[in-house]
């Protein structure tokens, strides 16, 4: 059997849809720090030396991952897949000629039937990875049967376990040896893979309330274990036969606001995860006078995640060869079209998409500033002669290497049979005996280029701790970010409200746009006493700054946390009370008739509220009031910021 592609992403897709509906390269986005000349061989790390190496939980300092210590962690990881099910969705589920590369996982991770899990970890170390990434199924939670002995022959000890419970060993043994562990929702369903297959959205044969409870459900059970690191939230979000996912539009197919909800119910139950995002992966129908493509992160430029907790956001996107930003991968008919492949790019053509596509977002000082990780990149290994693959992943590993970029192969773990792999993209095959066939074995075109992204220069040690700018979005409803906030009641019924995440403060509005931008550069200690929600002009003292308007002024020593709108319409400010007293001068930001913004400020380089005009107050300044004005059919939208120096 010819094996589908594991990249597998909107390729099966094109004809079932298309029948249903008939009938000069920009510099790195961010450089790696000051790194060694030359690549030095890294050690490969026993259990024992892996575990003391880092600590959890990990956070995020700017573009970088880091450990519970403040020191840089880089995602070095692969996909053990099977969990998320392996079967093709026609046939019988424990024939191997209806199951991916016909190989049968039982939906458990795959290899346990033929090698001990020790055994698999040795290869792990072998490879030099750090991290696991661990596809599941939705099912895998609600299934209640046993599997059956012979899916894991070579572990006996699970025998007569749910799969949830044979992933909870697996989990616990990866943890127990020194790996990172990222859970990843990889489907819904048992079925694999792709297109039109039932998993391609959150919310495919399952509700968005039932998938977030999944996920929280996830988050408590691994909770104790720090070295469970993070929450992938989705695989591949991509078109169904008749809807397109989008992001930012407030519908049941809005994936930013999803993605939002999910992160910050995941936070509530355990604050220590991070939260991983992948953009979206596909949209629209691919033939000739029809708009379709592969956004990933390019959305995120003007519309980025807010999370309760601000250090804990990363986003993923993933690269296949066959694959192109406007370009699903079919090899020929329906879907089928002219428009590049990621193969078909020069080395310096790669970059720049890349860069357009994921890597933008590691720029420093934006409100979207976040680590990226490629969470997915692969190739046909050993007896491939697709020489133009074999040249994309040469290339593309010298984009992440030289990007300093974290990453992930797809897959780690397949079947062999006399040396030949069923799956040629894994990196470690296994036979019946348990005897392994490695990336590092003879014959693997591979090895090259994975031990030359492994052993890259990369930036190590300490990550100073960098300001932080977030935005907030009250286009549909609510923002409410602010963890103290969302256990209080409502502190502007009727009106949409955003709040910062606690440790911030508000710095600039778009107007008429409901927009704002918050930041902690230079945050001035909380103070003690009650939050105020002002909804008139009682607290505005000295003097006029805005004469002629409707004025919403914090008290004195307090600052702007958090802003009201009904309509477009300014209707309260929530202001947070300062440690110590705070500079009562300022001065007025009118950006009535344009934009008014710092010119090295946070944020500038970015647009948090595209067509809009903005106000936002210096890196060295608090809002301390907002003015605006019913005249003219201005409606009350913001017109002024009220700026004063923090110190």
């Amino acid at each position: 059997m010819t094996p589908i592609r594991p990249a597998r992403r909107a390729v099966l897709v094109v004809a079932a849809l298309l029948a249903a509906l008939a009938s000069a390269v920009p510099s790195p986005a961010q450089a790696a720090p000051a790194a060694p000349s030359t690549p030095t061989a890294a050690p490969v790390l026993t259990g024992a030396r892996l575990a003391a190496s880092w600590s959890g939980p990990l956070s995020t300092r700017g573009r970088y991952v880091v450990d519970a210590n403040g020191d840089r962690f880089k995602l070095k990881a692969g996909n053990w897949a099977g969990a998320q099910g392996t079967w093709e969705g026609s046939g019988s589920t424990t024939d191997p000629s209806h199951n991916q590369a016909g190989q049968v996982s039982y939906n458990i991770p795959l290899g346990l039937d033929r090698a001990p899990l020790g055994q698999i970890l040795t290869g792990f170390h072998g490879l030099g990875l750090n991290a696991v990434r661990l596809p599941f199924a939705n099912a895998l939670i609600h299934d209640s049967g046993t599997v059956p002995d012979s899916a894991v022959a070579a572990n006996p000890q699970l025998r007569g376990k749910t799969p949830l419970q044979v992933y909870d060993a697996v989990v616990a043994a990866l943890t127990a040896d020194g790996f990172a562990v990222i859970l990843n929702n990889h489907t819904t369903s048992y079925r694999f893979c792709c297109g039109l297959d039932g998993n391609e959205r959150w919310n495919s044969g399952q509700s968005t309330q039932q998938w977030e409870d999944d996920w929280v459900f996830m988050a408590n059970r691994y909770k104790s274990d720090k070295r469970v690191v993070g929450a992938d939230l989705r695989n591949e979000v991509r078109r169904d036969t008749w809807d397109n996912p989008n992001w930012g539009l407030g519908d049941a197919h809005d994936e930013y606001a999803a993605f939002e909800e999910a992160g910050n119910r995941i936070l509530q139950a355990d604050p220590d995860l991070l939260v991983i995002m992948e953009g979206i992966n596909w949209y629209g129908i691919p033939a000739a006078g029809f708009s379709h493509g592969r956004p990933m992160l390019t959305p995120v430029a003007t519309l980025s995640n807010t999370l309760t907790r601000s250090d804990k956001l990363v986003y993923a996107a993933h690269f296949y060869a066959y694959t192109g930003p406007a370009n699903t991968g079919a090899g020929s008919g329906p879907g089928s079209t002219s428009d590049p492949r990621y193969e078909d790019f020069t080395p310096e053509q790669l970059a720049q998409v890349v860069n357009q596509e994921a890597l933008f977002v590691t720029q420093d000082g934006q409100h979207f500033t976040a680590p990226v990780w490629v969470s997915e990149f692969g190739a046909a290994g050993r007896g491939s002669t697709d020489a133009k693959e074999q040249a994309w992943f040469d290339r593309f590993t010298d984009v992440l290497a030289a990007n300093d970029t974290d990453f992930a192969v797809w897959p780690l773990v397949g079947w062999q049979h006399d040396g030949v792999p069923n799956d040629s993209w894994a990196l470690l095959s296994y036979d019946t005996a348990g005897r392994q066939l490695g990336l590092n074995d003879p014959g693997d075109w591979r090895a090259a280029d994975w031990n030359k992204l492994v052993n890259a220069p990369s930036y190590t040690g300490q990550v100073a701790p960098v300001a932080r700018w977030n935005m907030l979005d009250l286009d549909h409803g609510d923002q409410n970010v602010s963890a103290r906030m969302l256990g209080l009641p409502d502190w502007s019924p009727g009106n949409r409200k955003g709040d910062c995440p606690d440790g911030q403060r508000l710095a600039g509005l778009g107007r008429g746009s409901s927009r704002g931008l918050c930041t902690d550069t230079g945050q001035p200690a909380l103070g003690t006493g009650d939050w105020v929600s002002v909804t008139d002009q009682r607290y505005v003292t000295g003097g006029d700054w805005a004469s002629g308007y409707d004025k919403l002024q914090c008290p004195d020593n307090t600052f702007a946390v958090g802003y009201g709108v009904h309509n477009n319409a300014m209707s309260a400010l929530l202001c947070a009370p300062a440690a110590t007293a705070l500079p009562t001068t300022g001065r007025t930001v009118w950006f009535d008739h344009g934009d008014n913004r710092p010119a090295n400020g946070g944020s500038v380089a970015s647009d948090w509220a595209p067509g809009s005009y903005k106000g936002q107050c210096t890196d060295g300044e608090y809002v301390a009031g907002v003015a605006d004005t019913w005249r003219w059919l201005q409606y009350g939208a913001p017109d002024a910021l009220l700026c004063r120096p923090l110190g």
